[in-house]
């Protein structure tokens, strides 16, 4: 912890790192979609190390522009503090007009579950083998913020409520989970090494699939939530930074959009706004900084957790 973080109160650190939650979501996003698709050596190539908020990318994005990574989940966010609660088809009509305005890229699970919720009115998929995608988990930050204060079961049954509007799969449901749970503990406190004993190290040894801490570098992962978590946690737990991990993260190549939103979103809840670098902030888009800021204010007050307070960003 930081010497500025650990001077403030206990409500003001946890908002502090619920900012730097949402703020790493969406830095992360846009760091990582330059080059989204492109493989490490194509990386290294045309750009050495990836470090820098310069746009473009296969999206031909402008410096600093998000993706459907940041504003799926802040679409989510709206629909909880509308409805007040993880309310199926509200998440399931936010979602559904998040659509219909034409967003700059859209995952294929995600398009295929929106299209049947159009067509049936239910706002659940049905078990599938083709949904263990990571369109559920780069989206559960709002819902981590939100239940705060919950019981262990009642964050899960909410992440499974907002994760099967699109993805319905063993895999996709476990990974949602351990991640929105480990934002839930980095911002009330806990570090890297208790992040990687009480979440990730049970993880996998509950879903062997998810193994992390092997002889292989995770490089070119692609959207199957597996190779997600493995490319993310070892960003995360082999470096010491905010920095340190998201450049590790996104250099990886893939989909480094979302392995890069993901990996933003917990090493800012880890190490809170003081840590993120200002190139970035300063870089990322200023409305989508507003709205990621503001937000984590009031889904954290929602939870009862910390009263509300102003964005300051």
């Amino acid at each position: 912890m930081s010497g500025a973080a650990s001077r403030l109160a206990p409500h003001a650190l946890l908002q502090d790192r619920a900012v730097a939650a949402y703020l790493g979501l969406a830095i992360g996003d846009a760091l990582g979609a330059t080059v989204e698709f492109m493989s490490t050596r194509e990386i290294e190539s045309e750009y050495g190390v990836h470090e820098r908020m310069v746009g473009g990318g296969w999206l031909k994005l402008k410096p600093g522009q998000v993706t459907d990574d940041t504003t799926m989940a802040l679409a989510l966010g709206e629909s909880i503090l509308n409805s007040g609660g993880i309310d199926a088809r509200s998440i399931a009509e936010a979602f559904d007009a998040w659509m219909r305005a034409k967003p700059v890229d859209i995952g294929n699970t995600v398009r295929r579950g929106l299209l049947a919720f159009r067509s049936t009115g239910v706002p659940a998929v049905p078990l599938s083998e083709h949904d263990a995608g990571n369109g559920a988990a780069m989206r559960v930050l709002p819902v981590a913020l939100a239940t705060l204060g919950q019981s262990e079961q009642g964050v899960r049954e909410a992440c499974r409520i907002q994760a099967h509007v699109t993805h319905h799969h063993p895999l996709s449901d476990a990974a949602t989970e351990c991640l929105a749970l480990m934002v839930q503990a980095a911002v009330q406190g806990a570090d890297l090494a208790q992040l990687l004993h009480r979440y990730a190290y049970p993880l996998a040894g509950e879903h062997p699939a998810f193994v992390f801490r092997t002889k292989q570098r995770r490089s070119n992962p692609s959207g199957y939530i597996v190779e997600t978590v493995q490319a993310v946690f070892q960003a995360l737990f082999d470096s010491d930074s905010f920095r340190g991990c998201l450049v590790d993260a996104v250099n990886r190549g893939g989909d480094a959009d979302t392995t890069g939103a993901i990996a933003g979103m917990l090493a800012g809840a880890l190490y809170g706004t003081a840590a993120i670098p200002g190139a970035w902030l300063k870089a990322l888009d200023p409305a989508i900084r507003l709205a990621c800021a503001r937000q984590a204010l009031a889904l954290v007050a929602m939870s009862g957790m910390a009263e509300p307070a102003p964005a300051k960003v």
